[in-house]
């Protein structure tokens, strides 16, 4: 069964980019420089930012389900991205060497299942989750952190 991955649409983060510490700070946001790879997972591009790479660490509404799954988490933007990634049925670099945690929802933004997997090991994981004709889609989560790292669609 074929997925696809994308990444956070930049334009949800543009109005940041450039923006002063105080203004950043007004939307529960601030500016960070990588200071080792990996380490700073861009979740646009949904690579890891260089060393010496300016990011924003931002607080994203990934689940804005209304009921009790709705959740948001910090997460890093690369300043200035662009363009996303979208990929189907390959698991892009910042998702495939980190353990993750793939979480299945329904139509009504509930949980119906979950996987604990090594990054490199995703796919399948994916594949397995989307034979349940519930799963409507997946969010990866990074399983050290609990951080939201992309949504994941039947392609």
């Amino acid at each position: 069964m074929s997925f696809r991955i994308r990444g956070l649409d930049p334009e949800s983060f543009r109005h940041l980019y450039g923006a002063s510490a105080a203004e950043l700070a007004a939307h529960l946001a601030e500016r960070q420089v990588a200071d080792a790879a990996p380490g700073f997972p861009d979740r646009i591009r949904l690579t890891d930012a260089s060393p010496g790479e300016t990011l924003l660490l931002v607080n994203h509404l990934h689940q804005p389900a209304a009921n009790p799954y709705r959740a948001s988490h910090a997460v890093y933007v690369r300043e200035g991205a662009l363009e996303p990634y979208d990929g189907i049925d390959a698991i892009p670099p910042s998702l495939a060497i980190r353990p993750l945690s793939l979480r299945a929802f329904d139509a009504s933004d509930r949980i119906v299942d979950a996987r604990l997997v090594d990054g490199a090991e995703a796919a399948g994981a994916i594949e397995e989750l989307f034979r349940d004709p519930r799963a409507l889609y997946l969010h990866a989560h990074f399983a050290r952190f609990g951080c939201y790292a992309a949504r994941i669609e039947r392609a």
